[in-house]
C-alpha cells in the first residue's frame, strides 16, 4: 500500500497554540469588552488548572489587543522576580523598555518641572538605562519610584498618540510578598496599577496563573476583588472537546479522520483538557499513519499512550511526595468528589475507611499546606482543596495500590 506523508497537526507542547481554539469564546469576548475601556476599571485574572490552555488563550490576547492599538508588554513571572519590589519593578522595566524605547525624549530629561533654558537638548531612546536613571534619581521607596517612571512614561507615550498599555503576565502566581523579610512586591504591583488607573492612565493588568493567584490578590489587597474580573477556564464540555479534536484535521486538509469510536476515546481519556486532548491525538494520529503505512490497522492503545502520559506527564509530580503524603493523595484519588473541592472533614473520614492509620486534622493540613507548595493541590478562598495536576485522580487510581483496607 502507498506510505501516507502528513505531517502531525496536533501540538500537545506547554504553551504550543493548537491549529483550533475550542470552547473559549466566552473569555475572549470578556478581554474584548476590557479593550474598550475609556477609564481602566478592570483588569483581568486569567486563571484555571494545567492544561486548559492559559497561555495559549494569553497568546490569541496579544495580536488582537495590538490589532485595538495597545502596546503590549509581558513575559512569564518567576519566583525570583516578585522576591523583592527592586526585582519586580526590575522585571517590570525590563519588559516596558521593549515598546518605549522606540520613543525619545530630552537626554538630560528628569522626572519634575524642567527650567531649561530654552536651548534644544539631545534626544535619546527611552531605553532601558533611561527608565533605570529615572528610577533612581527619583527619592523615596520603589513602589514611588516605580509609580513616577510609570507615570512619565505614560506621559510621553499619550504624546505620540500610544497611551493604552497592557502588562500581561503569566504564571503570575509566583508572585508574593514576604511580611517576614518585610518584603511586599505584590502590594506594591496592585498598589501602583490601582494609582495609576485613579490618574485616568490607561495601562491594565491581564495576569494568569492556577487557582491560588486571586486569592494571593486579595490576601495582599483586598480591593483586588474589585480590581479584577476573573475568567475561569474550566474543562471542555464533550462537543467542545470533539470540535477540538476534529478542526484541526480539517484545518490542515487531512486526508486521515477519526472515526467516531476513536473520538469518543479521545473525549473520555482527555477528560476536557485541552492539553490531554492534543497528547492523546498526537499519539493516535501517529499510530494511525503507521498502521496505514504497514496496512495493518488496529484499535487506539490506550494503554500504551496511558503509560506514556504518566511517564511524560505524572511521574515527575507524583515523585515529590514522600510516601506518607502519597498515602494522603491516594484518599483523595478515591473521594467521590476527587475531581473537584473537598474539605479537610471529607478527607479524614474518608482516610479513616481506608486506612489503618488516618491522619489527624492537623497532620492532614501541614500536609496539604506542604503539597501546595510542591504544586500538587491547592486552597481556595473558601477554605476547600482540589488536585492541583488534571486527572491526577485518574493517575493514582491506575498506579497506586494504596494500603490494605483495615
Amino acid at each position: 500500500m502507498e506510505r501516507v506523508e502528513f505531517r502531525n497537526p496536533y501540538r500537545p507542547g506547554a504553551g504550543h497554540m493548537p491549529p483550533h481554539l475550542a470552547g473559549r469564546e466566552d473569555a475572549f469576548a470578556e478581554f474584548e469588552r476590557l479593550l474598550g475601556q475609556d477609564v481602566i476599571l478592570e483588569n483581568m485574572v486569567l486563571t484555571g488548572l494545567r492544561g486548559v490552555g492559559k497561555t495559549v488563550l494569553l497568546d490569541t490576547f496579544k495580536p488582537r489587543a495590538i490589532e485595538e492599538e495597545w502596546l503590549w508588554v509581558g513575559t512569564d513571572l518567576s519566583q525570583t522576580a516578585s522576591l523583592t519590589e527592586v526585582n519586580l519593578a526590575t522585571r517590570l522595566m525590563t519588559d516596558f523598555s521593549v515598546v518605549t524605547s522606540a520613543y525619545a525624549v530630552p537626554g538630560s530629561a528628569k522626572i519634575g518641572f524642567d527650567l531649561g533654558s530654552g536651548e534644544p537638548r539631545d534626544q535619546v531612546s527611552l531605553s532601558y538605562e533611561k527608565l533605570w536613571d529615572l528610577f533612581m534619581g527619583t527619592p523615596g521607596l520603589e513602589s514611588d519610584k516605580l509609580k513616577a517612571v510609570l507615570e512619565y512614561s505614560a506621559e510621553i507615550l499619550a504624546g505620540h498618540g500610544r497611551d493604552r498599555v497592557i502588562f500581561a503576565y503569566d504564571e503570575a502566581q509566583n508572585l508574593s510578598d514576604h511580611p517576614r523579610k518585610d518584603r511586599f512586591p505584590l502590594s506594591m504591583l496592585l498598589d501602583i496599577f490601582q494609582s495609576l488607573q485613579k490618574k485616568g492612565i490607561r495601562f491594565m493588568l491581564v495576569l494568569t496563573g492556577l487557582p491560588t493567584l486571586m486569592p494571593k490578590l486579595v490576601d495582599a489587597r483586598t480591593f483586588a476583588e474589585r480590581m479584577f474580573r476573573v475568567v475561569t477556564l474550566d474543562r471542555l464540555n464533550d462537543d467542545h472537546s470533539r470540535e477540538a479534536i476534529t478542526k484541526p484535521l480539517d484545518v490542515a486538509e487531512c486526508p486521515v479522520r477519526f472515526t467516531e469510536a476513536s473520538i469518543e476515546i479521545v473525549t473520555e481519556q482527555a477528560g476536557g483538557y485541552p492539553y490531554f486532548i492534543q497528547f492523546f491525538c498526537r499519539e493516535v494520529f501517529d499510530g494511525f499513519i503507521q498502521q496505514i503505512a504497514s496496512d495493518h490497522q488496529t484499535e487506539i492503545a490506550v494503554g500504551a499512550i496511558q503509560r506514556k502520559l504518566d511517564i511524560d506527564f505524572f511521574s515527575g509530580r507524583w515523585a515529590r511526595a514522600t510516601d506518607r503524603q502519597q498515602q494522603l493523595l491516594w484518599v483523595i484519588a478515591n473521594l467521590n468528589n476527587a475531581d473537584g473541592e473537598f474539605t479537610i472533614l471529607e478527607l479524614l473520614e474518608k482516610a479513616k475507611a481506608l486506612l489503618e492509620k488516618g491522619f489527624s486534622a492537623s497532620h492532614a493540613g501541614q500536609m496539604l499546606s506542604t503539597l501546595a507548595d510542591r504544586g500538587l493541590v491547592y486552597k481556595n478562598r473558601f477554605g476547600k482543596y482540589a488536585l492541583a495536576v488534571p486527572l491526577m485522580a485518574r493517575f493514582i487510581r491506575r498506579n497506586y495500590d494504596g494500603p490494605t483496607v483495615p
